[in-house]
């Protein structure tokens, strides 16, 4: 993650990078900090799990806000855009951005999933000491530079996360109960991560749904189906998310050329990515680019409305 630190405040708070979650939406990446408040909402092309090991945090939503407290972990998509606007001076945190690749090898209901991909949070207390050591260790894993380390610390997360199912847990609005059988079909979600993986490795070219059906072996109308079935999203949504995710880290970059920033993240026209950018965001990138900069000079106690 950056930190800007305010030049106001003493209170560092975060921003889009080139190496950042969205700088880099199709990479897998743990985390390990004080969370920082951030000054706007953001989004990214991954599922993000916050697991808070000291103090407090409170997160404001599309449609809903939570705040989280020591010894909890949730899940939600972060392709809404999100803002943890409180975060106690004691605050310290762990988790990961799973993209979607990952995900959907996940062995968890399909009422998680799909609610997930919706919008909707999942919480749980079902915590222990044990979660306080292991995403310590994963983290230090992951940044090792040894990749059989760094996958071994993939594969317990995942595993992890599949456990949350098993124990007590809620989504946004109420408490819902394990629901056996309620898995996805493996061969779906085997398709979804393959579509997935080509999206990933390809989205900053001119790709179509045809393109991405063919990597999977399967037929376009079933392909886009399938995908909108699993993800809530079309495939061409989801490739200008992961276009969009990139671009919000690029405006970041001292002088960024809006122009400059919609080629490089795969956009054809400048008026397509305005349009886009404009959709998720509620501002042109201009004035994002503006406003996030402007932002950073404020103190940060005055985020929460």
């Amino acid at each position: 993650m950056n930190l800007a630190e305010s030049k106001v405040g003493t209170r560092a708070i975060y921003q889009p990078g080139a190496s950042s979650i969205e700088g880099l939406p199709t990479a897998l990446q743990m985390f390990h900090a004080h969370p920082p408040v951030m000054a706007m909402p953001h989004w990214h092309a991954q599922v993000e799990v916050n697991y808070v090991m000291r103090g407090t945090v409170h997160y404001r939503m599309s449609d809903h806000e939570f705040r989280l407290n020591a010894g909890e972990m949730c899940l939600f998509w972060g392709g809404q855009p999100h803002q943890m606007d409180e975060s106690s001076d004691d605050s310290l945190y762990a988790g990961a951005h799973l993209p979607l690749v990952y995900f959907f090898r996940l062995r968890l209901p399909i009422g998680i999933s799909s609610r997930l991909m919706k919008g909707e949070t999942l919480v749980t207390s079902a915590t222990d000491a044990a979660d306080n050591e292991n995403f310590t260790r994963w983290f230090r894993y992951a940044n090792s530079g040894d990749s059989a380390k760094a996958q071994h610390a993939v594969d317990e997360l995942l595993l992890r996360i599949e456990r949350i199912a098993l124990e007590p847990y809620s989504m946004t609005s109420q408490a819902i109960v394990n629901l056996e059988g309620d898995h996805p079909h493996p061969h779906s979600s085997r398709s979804v991560a393959r579509m997935c993986d080509f999206i990933a490795a390809n989205f900053l070219q001119d790709i179509d749904s045809v393109d991405i059906a063919r990597a999977a072996d399967l037929h376009p109308k079933y392909a886009m189906n399938l995908f909108k079935r699993s993800t809530g999203m079309t495939l061409s949504k989801y490739v200008t998310l992961l276009r969009l995710s990139r671009a919000q880290a690029m405006l970041m970059s001292e002088g960024a050329n809006v122009l400059q920033v919609a080629m490089d993240s795969g956009f054809g026209s400048i008026s397509a990515f305005n349009k886009s950018f404009r959709h998720i965001a509620g501002m042109s990138p201009s004035n994002f680019r503006r406003d996030i900069r402007l932002v950073t000079t404020i103190p940060s106690g005055t985020f929460r409305n």
